[in-house]
């Protein structure tokens, strides 16, 4: 019945590229996936031989699965899997506005980070409201949120000091811009707070934006600026590492080491270079140390920088623990060399602390984990808690006092955006600073963090995980066959994106990327949510195991 295409069984046809932004490119592609949308007919059907068809050129692969629809997360991982940022994985009958009795499966937006098929075929997860560490769709169905949105909601759903905030400012001054030396007291006061509060190296000035991507951004125009303004137009190159993500702008996406940003968009720009990811994992000769492999890490670096010529090179960037790559922390004294070498040859040190700062690591800012000495640094997501847009950049009294002279020589400082510093934003940033320290955030996810690694670690003996690395608030999980880094499971099993279906099941949203899994939930989840949160993990991790060695069964 279910294997043919006739009118009777109602299949129809999906595509998307088969891509996985933690890979390599893949060869230009097609994944086919035929699938049954009528789920109230073939509700309890159990069936084999669901095929389907992966086109990589001229090079055609059938492979066959079988399932039973009785345990409807079974097939749509197939779906998901498609998805290099674990999209929904919402079951056709369940995400509809109960109130209105209507669905949004082909909505009007042009979502970000989605497939085009994903949002005609598929209902999205529509979630309502927050409160707390958890989030709630529109059918009420209650999610632990141990992404914390996108890394970003560090003090949970519902801070009602950072809504009375946003409200007051609201009603007194809604909006104004800092252009042409006119300005608004809460910009003022937030520019003052961030230099007071970073402390890893002195900082002068703070330039004011709407996200990570933006600030990224600007860094790139300033240290161009800064450049010309010393009279070394030939130093303008940008060395980032692969797997890195620092956003997905035009500059900022081509500052990031994952090749999904850059298919189709004739990424990245030719003024950027990328360097050796530091996944010691992953990526570490046999038999060498932690340490053997930043030595080499950074010999790399330091070739790289003499092959283009360090005339060229005018700065480095890196996040402290690398988020959307895989969340990969830095391997013993690797910080120390890559900072001798760019030091070395007059190269600036551009901190990415978006997804690090105030508080995820355990410490204030990344840098100060990692003795990390910067010369300016990107801020966004936790600055305002994620309640409103707003990101930062700050800049070295080197680098401002260049900028200064220059700016004053040509008679303006041409850079900006309608919303830098709005005054809202602005608000709810110094009312989020003040909690962080008020409520001694820092020593609170210093606490309870040991809990959170320790309990997740603890499954790092499953024959599916590879690895389990993490610190403070955030954690990545890497599911490979044999515990091995040269042994992926096949990407059409989609092992990731069932293990976050059996989450969204259970209760709880997941990052997944590929076959891995990444986790960062807000500063202020409690002993009784990570407990929460680590049994769902349990749930999810025996079911994608039955899985897995179902699909290893049918191999035979």
């Amino acid at each position: 019945m279910f294997g043919s295409d006739n009118e009777e069984t109602k299949t129809k046809w999906a595509s998307t590229t088969s891509f996985d932004p933690l890979s390599e490119p893949s060869p230009q592609g097609t994944f086919w996936l035929r699938y049954m949308p009528q789920r109230e007919e073939i509700k309890n059907f159990e069936f084999s031989n669901l095929l389907f068809q992966i086109n990589l050129g001229s090079y055609v692969k059938h492979v066959t699965a079988s399932t039973s629809l009785q345990e409807p997360l079974l097939w749509v991982p197939i779906l998901a899997r498609l998805s290099s940022t674990g999209a929904s994985l919402q079951k056709e009958d369940s995400t509809s506005d109960l109130k209105n009795n209507q669905g949004f499966k082909g909505h009007d937006m042009l979502a970000p980070f989605t497939a085009g098929w994903q949002s005609s075929d598929l209902h999205p997860l529509v979630i309502d409201r927050s409160e707390g560490c958890y989030v709630y769709d529109i059918n009420g169905k209650k999610y632990l949120d141990s992404l914390a949105g996108l890394w970003c909601t560090a003090l949970g759903g519902n801070e009602p000091q950072l809504v009375a905030a946003a409200t007051e400012q609201l009603n007194k001054l809604p909006f104004y811009h800092s252009f042409w030396n006119r300005t608004t007291k809460p910009s003022l006061d937030l520019a003052k707070e961030l230099l007071e509060t970073f402390t890893a190296k002195k900082m002068a000035k703070a330039f004011f934006v709407n996200s990570g991507s933006e600030a990224n951004d600007t860094q790139v125009k300033l240290v161009w600026y800064y450049n010309n303004a010393l009279g070394r137009p030939t130093k303008k190159k940008f060395i980032a590492r692969s797997k890195s993500y620092h956003g997905s702008t035009l500059i900022s996406a081509s500052l990031s080491g994952l090749p999904a940003l850059h298919q189709k968009f004739d990424l990245p720009a030719p003024f950027v270079l990328h360097t050796d990811c530091p996944h010691y994992w992953r990526f570490h000769l046999p038999g060498e140390t932690e340490e053997e492999f930043s030595t080499r890490l950074a010999i790399n670096l330091e070739n790289l920088i003499l092959k283009e010529g360090p005339e060229t090179i005018a700065a480095f960037i890196a996040e402290p623990v690398m988020g959307a790559g895989g969340v990969i922390p830095p391997p013993a004294t690797y910080f120390d060399k890559i900072q001798a070498v760019v030091k070395k040859y007059d190269i600036l040190f551009i901190a990415d602390e978006v997804i690090c700062a105030f508080g995820r690591l355990g410490t204030m800012f990344g840098c100060d984990k990692y003795n990390i000495k910067p010369d300016l640094v990107s801020l966004a997501k936790a600055l305002s808690s994620a309640y409103l847009p707003i990101g930062a950049v700050l800049v070295s009294p080197e680098v401002s006092d260049v900028i200064h002279s220059q700016s004053s020589k040509l008679g303006n400082f041409s850079h900006g955006f309608t919303y830098s510093g709005h005054p809202v934003s602005c608000a709810v940033a110094i009312e989020a600073l003040k909690i962080y320290k008020e409520r001694n955030i820092v020593e609170q996810v210093k606490s309870i963090s040991p809990k959170f690694q320790d309990g997740l670690k603890t499954f790092s003996d499953s024959p599916i995980i590879g690895e389990i690395r993490g610190t403070g608030l955030i954690l990545g999980t890497e599911f490979v066959d044999n515990k091995s880094p040269n042994d992926p499971f096949p990407p059409e099993w989609g092992i990731g994106a069932y293990f976050g279906a059996q989450c969204e099941k259970h209760g709880m949203l997941v990052r997944v990327s590929g076959d891995n899994i990444m986790m960062s939930p807000p500063f202020i989840i409690t002993p009784k949510e990570i407990d929460e949160l680590i049994s769902i993990y349990g749930k999810a991790l025996k079911a994608t195991e039955e899985r897995v060695n179902e699909l290893k069964s049918q191999q035979k």
